[in-house]
């Protein structure tokens, strides 16, 4: 059973729970759960018409519930009525500070959290420190009508991993609790980590179905394997393993005609794009490449790609996993690269357009979309079949060539949020969002129904 309910406390039974006549009793119920909390209660059928669920006050103290006024998930099961999911957001980066308790992300969290009630979920943000692991409860930051507020939980049904970086997750203490909180309590802990280039390339070349959208991608050796690539694409680009947000790329593109070679990129500290000419390969990375750890660089082979009054045009694809645990699309919208830039990033310049601005015919438009859609949702199937732990969500950046041709350039376990800036991609940006939580759903079913299939 899985339907959505108000819950409703009351002060005058002690040791009751109170359910919808709806609600067949003749499986016996003996217990009630909130997160990891388990206890004994009487279950009786409401006196009146009332839809909604009435827990007595002793039983909401005692399973640690707190007051909401939205309707939450009941789950029945060997003979135990769990109602939630109760869903941990783990994060790092929290401040003294009530009004903004995790920084500058604190609005990001709260529209996060601020769409529980359309998905039937109780969803809090907590980091390390806030864990009590001699009461096994957590001081839960929640987002209500007013605001932020702390109210103390029992650890939840599940926990959705939002770390902020690499360096974040690397933390000893961070590993610590992940570690703890699903081995010994087994709650399901899902999109952890971030992907690195090189593997996701390496793993998924592995199949032969996915392949083919997969661009020549090797990790730096030498000077002679990028000549090798020059020679074969006409352009290459250069890119840290584990970037992100388009920094550190750079376009090779070597010149028959004059016989150089030329290096774009994106110049920081200026902040802005340059272009720069150079007669050798070697001066070129010598100079563009001074001070850099090349072992940490992959080459990759420069696509032709379709283009807008003469500048680049890519995609970015996002992928979720819904309430029954089964990817969909859930945004896609077209990224074109700003003058002289060597990404379509907008911090380099590039815009944001819908796919209706991009493609005025709508048999193209639709033709394009459904490629797009297609490859991402193949590719969203083989990286959570070939990647540890549970992958929920997935921000893509695929390229069609000028031949009409799909590729692959990267997938991020964490994506960015800057395509949901575009008016058209509000309904969207909700949809993401919602989704992300709505996973736990699925999630809390299968740990109590089919737990080895999670903790495999």
């Amino acid at each position: 059973m899985n339907q959505t309910f108000m819950i409703d406390i009351t002060s005058d039974y002690k040791g009751c729970v109170f359910l919808p006549n709806h609600i067949n009793l003749n499986t016996a119920l003996y217990k009630l759960n909130f997160g990891t909390v388990t206890i004994d209660a009487k279950f009786k059928q409401q006196p009146s018409s009332k839809q909604a669920i009435t827990i007595s006050e002793d039983l909401a103290k005692d399973i640690f519930f707190p007051y909401v006024k939205h309707p939450l998930h009941i789950f029945i099961h060997d003979e135990t009525l769990t109602i939630g999911p109760l869903v941990g957001i783990f994060t790092s980066g929290f401040t003294s500070f009530p009004m903004r308790p995790i920084g500058d992300r604190s609005i990001i969290f709260s529209k996060l959290l601020s769409v529980s009630t359309s998905v039937g979920a109780l969803p809090f943000v907590f980091g390390e420190k806030h864990i009590n692991w001699d009461s096994g409860t957590i001081q839960g930051l929640f987002y209500l009508q007013n605001g932020w507020k702390t109210i103390e939980v029992p650890f939840p049904n599940v926990i959705y991993d939002r770390l902020p970086n690499r360096k974040s997750e690397r933390q000893k203490q961070q590993k610590e609790v992940k570690s703890r909180l699903e081995q010994e309590y087994l709650i399901p802990w899902y999109n952890p980590g971030f992907f690195n280039k090189m593997d996701i390339y390496d793993r998924l070349f592995q199949v032969e179905e996915i392949s083919e959208y997969l661009p020549e991608t090797q990790p730096f050796s030498s000077y002679s394997a990028i000549e090798n690539m020059l020679a074969k694409y006409g352009h290459i680009y250069i890119k840290p393993m584990n970037g992100s947000l388009g920094l550190g790329i750079h376009q090779i593109i070597y010149n028959r005609e004059d016989s150089a070679y030329y290096c774009r990129y994106r110049d920081l500290k200026a902040g802005m794009n340059k272009l720069k000419k150079f007669s050798s390969l070697e001066g070129l990375m010598k100079h563009i490449f001074a001070g850099k750890n090349l072992e940490r660089m992959i080459i990759q082979q420069g696509i032709y790609l379709l283009k807008k009054e003469k500048c680049s045009i890519d995609f970015r694809l996002h992928t979720n996993k819904d309430s029954t645990g089964q990817w969909i699309v859930t945004a896609c919208a077209a990224k074109v690269a700003g003058n002289g830039s060597v990404t379509t990033h907008v911090k380099s310049g590039g815009t944001i357009q819908s796919l209706d601005e991009i493609f005025e015919d709508p048999i193209e438009r639709e033709e394009i979309a459904n490629k797009l859609q297609t490859a991402s949702l193949k590719l969203s199937e083989e990286i959570e079949n070939n990647m540890e732990g549970l992958v929920a969500e997935i921000g893509f950046d695929l390229g069609i060539d000028q031949s009409g041709k799909v590729w692959f350039f990267e997938a991020n376990s964490k994506p960015g949020r800057s395509i949901f800036t575009h008016p058209s991609m509000k309904k969207f940006d909700f949809l993401t969002r919602k989704l992300s939580l709505a996973y736990s759903i699925y999630l809390t079913e299968q740990a109590m129904k089919s737990p080895e299939a999670l903790f495999r």
